[in-house]
């Protein structure tokens, strides 16, 4: 039996790291109905530095202790419109940053917004998921019982004899 390979399997809820932006243990909602995976921030600042457009922007780390806030800064990737599931139009900063989830680190395109009104501060799209990610929208947290994370049965490539 050889494997080709092998892709995390979550659920619709997980838990995940920013750890260039001092995150743990982020509650994200896993949302194959989305393109691109967004931020919860406040307070976005555009500056220039150096001829590079950067943002700064106020995070909240522990979603248990709201009045805990990181001032973060990091360098600008791009815009992009993104249509919301109220059907509203908005044009977010983009920038780029690792996640790590399943004992798996790579990096991801998020776009900052305000998701104060969302239950879950970080919303994971396809963009992200794509090549490394199998969903199962049935079950919540399967990282967490799942020590490896990874479906060992995925794409068999022997055959039967």
């Amino acid at each position: 039996m050889k494997k080709l390979f092998s892709k995390l399997k979550v659920g619709a809820l997980e838990l995940c790291e920013l750890p260039e932006l001092g995150i743990n243990d982020l509650h994200i909602r896993v949302d194959t109905g989305a393109t691109t995976s967004s931020l919860h921030v406040d307070n976005i600042e555009e500056f220039s530095k150096n001829g590079k457009n950067w943002v700064s922007f106020d995070l909240h780390p522990d979603i248990h202790n709201v009045k805990r806030i990181v001032r973060t800064t990091v360098r600008i990737k791009g815009r992009k419109k993104v249509k919301s599931s109220s059907a509203d139009t908005e044009k977010r900063v983009v920038i780029t940053t690792p996640i790590l989830l399943g004992g798996q680190e790579w990096p991801i395109k998020l776009t900052l917004t305000d998701r104060s009104e969302m239950t879950y501060l970080m919303l994971l799209g396809r963009e992200a998921m794509q090549g490394r990610i199998l969903v199962d929208p049935e079950f919540e947290y399967l990282l967490a019982q799942d020590e490896t994370g990874a479906d060992e049965d995925l794409l068999d490539n022997s055959e039967e004899e």
